[in-house]
């Protein structure tokens, strides 16, 4: 990639609440738990992300879901389904007052989404399905799209289009990792500038890149050691305007990704190294 090519991958503004991503704002952290498992555990953990953002100055973006559909097993928990998840992230974004992102799987379940959350988040796993994609950008949220694993990164341009053709344009990309065999994801730091060309802010996911899908048996493996290491890795590329990781106060007992998710007593130093990161590209640009 040549200057020319890295001067025109800036991205637009997409607003999310309150907190704007991309172009010459700052590093924005989206954060939370795999799956919503209580209602007090969503609000607590939220809180506590909350405070740690205000305190570094960085803004936050909360993220759960109501159901994960693609649990490895049948015997997986999966979350409190639609109604009742969507009414406890409306409480999260309404008691703690940030923005909140949340998957969904079908387009029959956008509408509900959309009334409760911020952002729409199509899962990697569907990010080619049109139709869902399209229901997303009609419902007026932002939409972050989550790359495939099998997708080569030049392909997501299809993707926005599709996204862009509801007249839609407040849209993200999200790099999580790409099949390396089986059980195993590697991340590609080549797929951030190449997913900015498109014009949509970029965002790293620092947890479901360190995946081992159905590596653990009948769960999801990872290793969650290197997550902080992909994480400042990504940020000192710059072309990344966000960064996605999934957190527990006890990741041991998560009932979902348990073996990826960092600890959240160890997001503050994290959280300050990329800002550090951010700010010292940013000074010499």
């Amino acid at each position: 990639m040549n200057d020319r090519e890295q001067n025109a991958g800036r991205s637009r503004t997409v607003k999310v609440g309150e907190v704007r991503i991309g172009g010459k704002n700052p590093l924005v952290m989206v954060a939370g738990p795999c799956v919503i498992e209580s209602r007090e555990m969503c609000l607590d953990l939220a809180r506590a992300l909350r405070r740690l953002s205000r305190r570094l100055d960085i803004p936050f973006i909360f993220k759960a879901s109501y159901d994960k559909a693609n649990r490895t097993s049948l015997r997986s928990y999966r979350g409190p389904g639609l109604a009742e998840g969507l009414e406890i992230l409306s409480e999260v974004r309404e008691r703690v007052g940030v923005p909140v992102v949340t998957d969904v799987h079908s387009e029959q379940e956008v509408p509900a989404a959309a009334r409760a959350v911020d952002m729409i988040q199509i899962p990697a796993f569907l990010c080619r399905q049109t139709d869902l994609l399209m229901a997303a950008g009609e419902s007026g949220c932002a939409v972050n799209v989550k790359k495939g694993q099998f997708m080569a990164p030049w392909d997501m341009a299809h993707v926005v289009e599709k996204v862009r053709s509801s007249g839609n344009r407040r849209i993200l990309l999200t790099e999580r990792g790409a099949s390396f065999g089986y059980n195993a994801l590697v991340a590609d730091m080549r797929s951030l500038p190449i997913l900015r060309r498109t014009g949509c802010p970029v965002v790293f996911d620092c947890t479901h890149s360190v995946q081992a899908p159905g590596g653990a048996g009948s769960a999801t493996g990872g290793d969650r050691r290197w997550a902080p290491v992909l994480a400042r890795g990504a940020v000192a590329g710059g072309f990344c305007d966000a960064v996605f990781m999934e957190t527990h106060r006890r990741p041991e007992q998560a009932l979902s990704d348990a073996a990826n998710s960092i600890p959240l007593n160890e997001l503050s130093r994290l959280w300050r190294q990329l800002k550090v990161i951010r700010d010292a590209l940013a000074a010499v640009r």
